[in-house]
């Protein structure tokens, strides 16, 4: 995973009036906590942030107090029209620590013939990882899975130094049926093109 360094500055007012300033900019308002420093408040580049974070569990590098520091986005508030960021958590890593964040799961190859469905019971996996080395996503092969077929967590292969941060049994995805129309509806569908 690469890292992405953003050249953040340290906030030194506060509320709403303070953020609007900030947005107008151009910056985001955001906070970093963790290992148990004191909060520190920053604005970021909101262009440079924002492609940043197209990228699931990036690794940025921010300067915080002079040196600069590994964060982790943890939460990311969106306007709700526009979806431009608002404000945006980041939490404060080291190099070889351990953190536990969802990734996507991603599929490739065709389902069984047939009409089945898969459907994504769990949308992101949850893993452990060191900070530094963490995996944008993982891929599933479905090819040629059939009806009731499930994928479960143990079944997915993880890289080199990644672990699963849940159960193993937990089903992440599985094939279902395609759903038949109920005979009274193909009728009624007939009759109604018969009149036609």
């Amino acid at each position: 995973m690469s890292e992405i360094r953003l050249a953040a500055e340290t906030r030194t007012e506060f509320g709403k009036g303070a953020a609007r300033r900030a947005r107008r900019a151009g910056f985001v308002p955001g906070v970093v906590y963790g290992h148990g420093h004191a909060p520190v408040h920053l604005n970021l580049p909101g262009h440079d942030l924002m492609m940043a974070l197209k990228t699931p569990n990036t690794l940025l590098v921010v300067p915080i107090e002079g040196k600069d520091e590994y964060v982790l986005p943890k939460a990311v508030q969106r306007e709700a029209i526009k979806r431009t960021i608002e404000h945006v958590d980041l939490l404060l890593v080291k190099r070889g620590e351990k953190v536990t964040v969802e990734i996507p799961v991603h599929t490739e190859g065709e389902l069984a013939p047939g009409g089945n469905l898969l459907e994504h019971v769990l949308q992101a996996l949850p893993i452990e990882a060191e900070a530094t080395h963490l995996p944008e996503a993982v891929t599933v092969s479905v090819e040629g899975l059939e009806a009731g077929a499930s994928i479960h967590a143990k079944d997915i292969t993880l890289p080199n130094g990644v672990s699963l941060a849940v159960e193993a049994d937990v089903v992440v995805l599985q094939v279902i049926a395609a759903q038949a129309a109920p005979a009274e509806d193909e009728a009624a569908e007939a009759e109604a093109g018969a009149e036609a």
